[in-house]
């Protein structure tokens, strides 16, 4: 079982920048795949990104080429770097790990306690 503490939310005017860390422990951080999901309120969570072992990432189409995912394995650390937000990613944000993927759909094994983005107008 792996332990995800997640930091760095916070409210945030249109426009600017927030940049969300995940402290990992309990398990080899290194091979498992990490990522961030997001719920808005009366909305399901959704996906937003995913880095595996190699560093390969992966986007939701509403974030790419302003939210950036990265890895310190050394750290057992996850970041997500997000840039230009806007209202519309107002949400609970909620690191994982071990994610998977089935068809277009990832899902995740573990999961921290979500942190608060909010985007004002």
């Amino acid at each position: 079982q792996v332990q995800l503490v997640e930091s760095g939310g916070g409210l945030v005017q249109g426009g600017g920048s927030l940049r969300l860390s995940c402290a990992a422990s309990g398990r080899t951080f290194r091979s498992s795949i990490m990522g961030w999901f997001r719920q808005a309120p009366g909305k399901e969570r959704e996906f937003v990104a995913a880095i595996y072992w190699s560093s390969s990432t992966y986007y939701a189409d509403s974030v790419k080429g302003r939210f950036t995912i990265s890895r310190d394995n050394a750290k057992n650390t996850v970041y997500l770097q997000m840039n230009s937000l806007k209202p519309e990613d107002t949400a609970v944000y909620y690191c994982a790990a071990d994610l998977g993927r089935q068809s277009s759909n990832w899902y995740a094994r573990s999961w921290g306690q979500g942190t608060q983005v909010t985007v004002s107008s």
